[in-house]
């Protein structure tokens, strides 16, 4: 027997035959909070009285695993017209389970996501305007890149403005080799240098936001890769629930897909970590053990994701520890980078062909 779940009701079916069922009430609202419920991998009611005291059950959805085997099964023979059920129906309880979902409040994880996609673009803005405020105000002032830099050097412009205000308030004793300029274009780039200055300041704001997020929401991830990179992750794999379900292969190449792309497509040599190079226990160790630890730290990581998307007990300084333990492991297993294997006798270069006689041989004359 297997337990079939539609919109209009729950089936036992046999074969080609119903047993027994659960029909659903002919009213739009509550198919929808049903269908809700269904969504969000839950059990009904329903379900489970049909499926009470029966054994060697199957089902036909991973959701209903709690109840019996997952199995295939065509139920296409059980149409809602049979039951009385009609198309307007189905389609008003459609759009009720529409609006039902769209309004469930937003998971922290995907906040988190459209927070860290917020911060790569405020950086790349206050990249921009940087370049811009440099080329532009070099012109009258290029020697105060050489005392002040990115949030400074748009401060300092945008509170002072031109040359000789900017040295007194430096304290500078130098003198300028750039042009002058008139105060129109001198408040032209102090605009510049506010509205960079804004920039900056929503940047740090942003980041204050995605590091209580992830503190509060990540402990374990936290604990193993810190804020930023937990951050990252989250955001590369499209929230916290999905980056727990990847395989720790994906997890260590996160971040390093466009490599990975030209190893299949050009047989070059393929990336052992992507954005876990971020973790000072990859980027600092030699290039031969990077790939091991990177491994390693994959698989912690991926762990520590498990149990914060199911919001289970901080493990965070165990997962750590046993990181720690296999870092170490592997400065004491590979302390020397690996000896090139040496080209095998018959690969090297090859002669060059001739056309069937010697190369010092010459024709004889007649």
């Amino acid at each position: 027997m297997i337990l079939v779940t539609k919109w209009f009701g729950v089936f036992l079916c046999d074969g080609g035959r119903i047993l027994d069922k659960r029909l659903m009430p002919k009213n739009a609202a509550t198919i929808s909070e049903k269908l809700a419920v269904m969504q969000r991998g839950g059990l009904l009611q329903e379900e489970r009285d049909l499926a009470h005291g029966r054994e060697k059950l199957e089902v036909s959805e991973r959701r209903q695993s709690e109840l019996g085997k997952p199995a295939f099964f065509d139920s296409s023979f059980i149409k809602a017209e049979s039951f009385g059920y009609t198309t307007e129906l189905m389609h008003e309880a459609m759009m009720g389970l529409a609006k039902l979902r769209t309004s469930e409040p937003i998971p922290r994880d995907r906040n988190l996501v459209q927070a860290i996609r917020s911060l790569d673009d405020l950086i790349e803005t206050a990249n921009l305007m940087s370049e811009r405020l440099h080329e532009w105000y070099g012109m009258h002032f290029p020697e105060l890149a050489d005392y002040a830099k990115d949030e400074r050097y748009a401060r300092v412009i945008s509170d002072h403005g031109d040359r000789e205000s900017v040295i007194s308030a430096l304290e500078l004793d130098l003198e300028s080799i750039g042009s002058d300029m008139d105060s129109e274009d001198i408040l032209a780039v102090r605009d510049l240098a506010g509205t960079l200055c804004s920039v900056y300041m929503s940047r740090e704001r942003t980041e204050d936001y995605i590091s209580e997020i992830v503190e509060r929401s990540c402990p374990n991830m936290c604990a193993l890769l810190g804020g930023p990179l937990s951050a990252r992750l989250i955001s590369l794999a499209g929230g916290l629930g999905r980056l727990a379900s990847l395989p720790s292969s994906t997890v260590q190449l996160m971040g390093a897909e466009k490599a990975m792309f030209r190893h299949l497509k050009s047989g070059k040599r393929p990336p052992k970590h992507g954005v876990l190079y971020q973790h000072p226990s990859v980027h600092t160790a030699p290039y031969w053990q990077r790939g091991k630890i990177a491994r390693s730290l994959a698989g912690k990581a991926l762990i520590a994701a498990k149990i914060d998307s199911c919001d289970g007990e901080y493990k965070g300084d165990i997962l750590v520890s046993e990181f720690e333990k296999r870092v170490a492991d592997v400065k004491r297993r590979y302390p020397e980078p690996p000896k090139r294997a040496a080209p095998k006798e018959g690969r090297g270069k090859r002669p060059m062909k001739t056309s069937g006689r010697r190369v010092n041989d010459r024709p004889s004359k007649k």
